[in-house]
């Protein structure tokens, strides 16, 4: 039997989930939550197999829920059911223990199929968030790839190591006879390059991709 508990703001979401589970064999609806204390207090109290979870919990966080659920206990699933389809949401309830991400138009079939994958201790994403997640991963060695072949002129590449060394625009320009102006365009044309808006996410990049 697969004990499930059902986490929505939303009552009449989780009395339709579970008025469907009620004619599945397999399945023991053991509480409804609208918000993170309800899932806390129930965390305390019962055997818990598979969370169905929102992320949108008003003005509360599915994601702020999961991550606390998978750090008191690692052996609950948690499958997130949410109306959201931004690469975002799903990449952070990933990394935050969720076994799977479903989308609230999925249909109901999809769903029992979902919450006993994820009890078997493997990982669900229905068709569309698979989509989501590999258009991301495309996206992302594009970018990766475009940071890689980026060109640096000779003297970008000295601000950006001087820069690196913790130096000032008034120091930069000092050791290299260049006007303090001159500096900030230097900096203006590596921000752009490497897409960042200051100088914490410049050396983050430039460190990873070992230009400095």
């Amino acid at each position: 039997m697969i004990k499930v508990l059902l986490v929505d703001d939303h009552k009449i979401f989780t009395e339709g989930i579970a008025s469907l589970l009620l004619h599945e064999p397999d399945f023991e609806v053991v509480g409804e939550c609208q918000n993170a204390q309800q899932v806390k207090d129930f965390l305390n109290k019962i055997t818990i197999d598979v969370i169905l979870l929102d992320i949108n919990l008003g003005s509360e966080s599915g994601l702020d829920v999961c991550k606390y659920v998978i750090e008191q206990n690692p052996a609950i699933k948690v499958l997130a059911m949410s109306m959201y389809n931004d690469e975002n949401f799903i990449t952070r309830m990933m990394k935050n223990g969720a076994s799977g991400y479903i989308l609230k138009n999925s249909s109901a079939d999809e769903l029992l199929k979902a919450m006993r994958t994820v009890y078997e201790g493997k990982s669900y994403q229905s068709a569309e968030v698979l989509e989501i997640i590999i258009r991301g991963l495309s996206r992302q060695k594009q970018q990766e790839k475009s940071i890689y072949q980026l060109r640096f002129t000779r003297r970008e590449k000295e601000v950006l190591s001087l820069i690196a060394n913790g130096k000032t625009t008034k120091e930069i320009a000092k050791e290299l006879f260049i006007s303090e102006k001159t500096v900030e365009s230097h900096r203006s044309n590596l921000f752009s390059k490497f897409d960042v808006k200051n100088v914490v996410s410049l050396l983050k990049m430039a460190i990873e991709y070992n230009y400095v």
